[in-house]
Order: structure tokens, then C-alpha cells, then sequence
């Protein structure tokens, strides 16, 4: 049987003295507690009776109130089964629904994603997802290296378990769907700092991948509060909260003598590096266009000399002229139009056009190897910087520098906001800095 008693939080006490009055729920040595918006003085909190005394103004009146919130959490813990947690104790007491869990209506937006033909968004987010789900799940031993190992393992499973045709996206999402260990009232500052250092110190992420896993729950967050599931005030991001700082980071770009080495070397046709080198060039000649993108172009999008395409990311529309460069690379893949199932490049020529995940599994397949040999392509250049999918885009604003104004340069990004364009091209444009700090040092 659960036992339940109010108790003054004096380590959660604030600078005036101040501490929170909250519910403690002990059962099967594990313990619980739920705020009750009330702090109290030391001196006018009787620990013993468990009541503020005669010297707090208006005691009665709260005592009264905390009697009332006792009963009732006595009257929950009394209708609860002898198997429930004291977390469920907690919820119950709370008045807590459990029919939709964090894990619950995760699932459902992956789901909406995936059968909205956005499998870009909803991978990754089920991904996501499983970090998630191991952190609350996770259980350290004192020997960190081997907790670590636990959790390699669990991951290699998962992933061997995910390329069997027997399980799929969705078979993910239906358990997921039933996972009730987690709720939006679980997840709080404590928690969250929790979850940064379980993601920093045993799943090795970065600052960004850290973020972006802040972002999905914040996302969820906003879902659940306007669909009811969960009051506004358990909000863990709002005012002085938790912030999400995105991370800016550097973006280096090829210079143009490092353009004119890539376009220069001598590739061995029809290889898989010659094709690499010839999609990046593409991409870099259309402004930077995302390689995804370059990989899924058809004939059909080229007319009178320009080309029409809509960016998979915003599905914005987009048209430009062919330029030179780019009309000699393409003019050398015309003769394989039919060849290539109407595609300008050959990694979707076996595609079924009608099967939106068989589309997007194959060009990921072909991103990946694209990093590959651009990697053989920079040391064949002797460019020393990393050689990636993006670093065309990033390329392209480099050579653009200041030369092109803001606003063409946010048409050609199909950038929203020019204030984006204006803080990506900043990336680029050194020169003022660089005079001021040359009138300094060269005097």
C-alpha cells in the first residue's frame, strides 16, 4: 500500500526561504512527489503534522486546502490496483489522463508524415523517437564503457531488425503507439537536462543533433497542448524555461580556383566518381541546388532553355536559365534519356515512379554515395577542406560573396525571408572585417 503525506521541499527552497509544498507518494521504496503551488517558511511549517502552523496568515484556510488535496490523493491511491508505479500513482492523483502518451502522439505525427509521402521527416524523427525511448528506459551500471556497449548492442538490433521486409515504419509506430512509460508531464527542466547529458556522454551527439531532438519535442509539445492533451502550464520551453539555441556554426565554401580544379580533373566515364563529379557540378552551377534534388531531375523539368523544378525541402517552385557549363554536362547524358526512364542522371532509372519511399530510398542510397567519392575527388584536387553534398550551395555563396545583391541571391536560395539570405551569405563576406582588423595591425 502506497503511503502518502504533504512535506515542505526544503531542497528546492528559494532565495527568500521560501520552499514548495507537494505530495509525496512512497510505494515499494520508490518515491514521487506532486507540487502543490504553495511555499512556506521554515518557521511556519509544522514537518510533524504535516500542516502549517498558527503563526502563517490564514493557516486555516490553507490547511484546509491541503487537507482537501490529501484526501483526495488518499481516495485515488485507495481505488488504484496494488501493480500500478508511483509515477501512475502521481498521474492518477493529478487527474491525468493516460490514454495519450508522449510516445502516443509522437507516433501519430510520424505516421501523418509517412503517409503524406514525407519519409525525409519521418525517418528521422522516428529516430529520434528510439534516442528518446532509451533514455527512459536506459539504466546505467557504475562501469560507463559498459552501459555504452548495452546500448550499441540494443542499436545494431534495431537496425538489423529494420532491414528485414518483415518490419517496417509502421510496425515501429504501432508499438510506439502503446508505449505509455512517458507523458508530457513527466517531461520538465530536470528531465530535459537528463536527456542532454544521456545524449552527450552515451550516444556521442553534437550540439545540433542535440537540438534538433529539442525541436521534436517542443513540436509535440505545441501538438498536445492544442489538442487538449496536456495544460499550457507544464510547458517546459516557455519563458524563462528552457531555451533552444540554435548553433550557427561555419559554413566554408570552395574558392573559385578550387571550383576550376574540380571542373579540370580527369575522371575515368561513365564511373561512379564521373558521375559524382558531374551531379556536384550541376549542383553548383544551378546555385547551390540541393544534390536530392539535382538526383531527381527529369528531362521534362528543362524547357526553352531554362530549368523549372520545385525544392523538395519547402516545395517551393523554382526556374533558371541553363547555364553553359551546365548545358555541357547535360547534353552529355541527352543520348541516355529513355535509357535513364526519362531521369537526367542514372540512379532513379529503376525506380517505380509511382512509389514515392522506393524514390526516396534510392536517392539517399546515391547521397551517400556521392560523399564517398567526393572525398577521392577533393584529394584528387588537393583540396584540403571536406568535400560534402552541401559544400556546392556553400560554394555558391562564397563565390557570390558580396557581388550579387541580397535580393536576387534570396530568389535564387528560394530563402523565405531575407533575413535568412542575409545571415547565410554573412558566413561569406569577410572583407570589412578584414580591412578593419589590417587598419589596426598594419600601421
Amino acid at each position: 500500500m502506497a503511503s502518502i503525506k504533504i512535506v515542505r521541499r526544503k531542497n528546492k527552497e528559494r532565495k527568500d526561504g521560501t520552499a514548495p509544498l507537494a505530495l509525496r507518494i512512497s510505494k515499494d521504496y520508490k518515491t514521487s512527489y506532486t507540487f502543490l503551488g504553495q511555499y512556506i517558511l521554515a518557521k511556519d511549517w509544522d514537518d510533524v503534522a504535516g500542516k502549517v502552523k498558527r503563526s502563517y496568515p490564514n493557516s486555516v484556510r490553507l490547511n484546509n486546502f491541503l487537507m482537501k488535496k490529501l484526501t483526495e490523493a488518499n481516495d485515488a491511491v485507495f481505488e488504484a490496483s496494488d501493480q500500478v508505479t508511483t509515477k501512475d500513482l502521481k498521474r492518477k492523483v493529478k487527474g491525468q489522463s493516460r490514454q495519450e502518451s508522449f510516445f502516443a502522439v509522437a507516433a501519430d505525427r510520424i505516421m501523418s508524415k509517412y503517409e503524406q509521402g514525407k519519409y525525409s521527416v519521418a525517418k528521422p524523427e522516428l529516430s529520434i523517437l528510439y534516442n528518446i525511448s532509451e533514455f527512459v528506459k536506459f539504466k546505467p551500471s557504475l562501469d560507463k564503457k559498459e552501459s555504452m556497449g548495452v546500448l550499441t548492442q540494443k542499436r545494431k538490433e534495431r537496425v538489423s531488425k529494420g532491414r528485414k521486409s518483415d518490419y517496417t515504419l509502421m510496425d515501429a509506430v504501432k508499438e510506439f503507439k502503446k508505449d505509455k512509460s512517458l507523458y508530457f508531464e513527466d517531461i520538465n527542466a530536470a528531465w530535459i537536462n537528463k536527456f542532454k547529458t544521456f545524449s552527450i556522454s552515451y550516444l556521442g551527439q553534437k550540439n545540433r543533433t542535440l537540438t534538433n531532438q529539442l525541436i521534436f519535442i517542443r513540436t509535440l509539445f505545441n501538438i498536445a497542448i492544442k489538442d487538449g492533451i496536456v495544460d499550457q502550464k507544464y510547458y517546459p520551453f516557455a519563458g524563462e524555461k528552457e531555451k533552444i539555441r540554435i548553433g550557427s556554426g561555419h559554413k566554408i565554401g570552395l574558392t573559385e580556383k578550387e571550383v576550376e580544379l574540380i571542373e579540370a580533373l580527369d575522371v575515368e566515364p561513365d564511373t561512379s566518381m564521373w558521375h559524382t563529379h558531374k551531379v556536384w557540378l550541376v549542383s553548383f552551377y544551378f546555385a547551390g541546388m540541393r544534390i536530392s534534388d539535382v538526383v531527381k531531375l527529369k528531362w521534362s523539368d528543362f524547357q526553352d532553355g531554362r530549368l523549372f523544378y520545385v525544392m523538395n525541402k519547402n516545395e517551393k517552385p523554382l526556374s533558371l536559365k541553363i547555364p553553359d557549363k551546365a548545358a555541357v554536362i547535360l547534353d552529355r547524358y541527352k543520348k541516355e534519356s529513355k535509357q535513364n526512364n526519362g531521369y537526367v542522371f542514372p540512379f532513379l532509372r529503376d525506380v517505380d515512379p509511382a512509389n514515392a519511399q522506393d524514390i526516396f530510398i534510392k536517392t539517399r542510397n546515391a547521397t551517400k554515395l556521392f560523399n564517398k567519392y567526393l572525398k577521392r575527388i577533393a584529394a584528387s584536387c588537393g583540396i584540403e577542406k571536406n568535400l560534402s553534398n552541401h559544400i556546392a550551395r556553400h560554394s555558391f555563396g562564397n563565390i557570390a560573396g558580396d557581388k550579387i545583391h541580397p535580393l536576387m541571391l534570396q530568389k535564387l536560395y528560394r530563402h523565405s525571408d531575407l533575413k535568412t539570405t542575409l545571415n547565410y551569405q554573412a558566413n561569406f563576406i569577410h572583407k570589412e572585417a578584414d580591412d578593419a582588423l589590417d587598419s589596426v595591425i598594419n600601421f
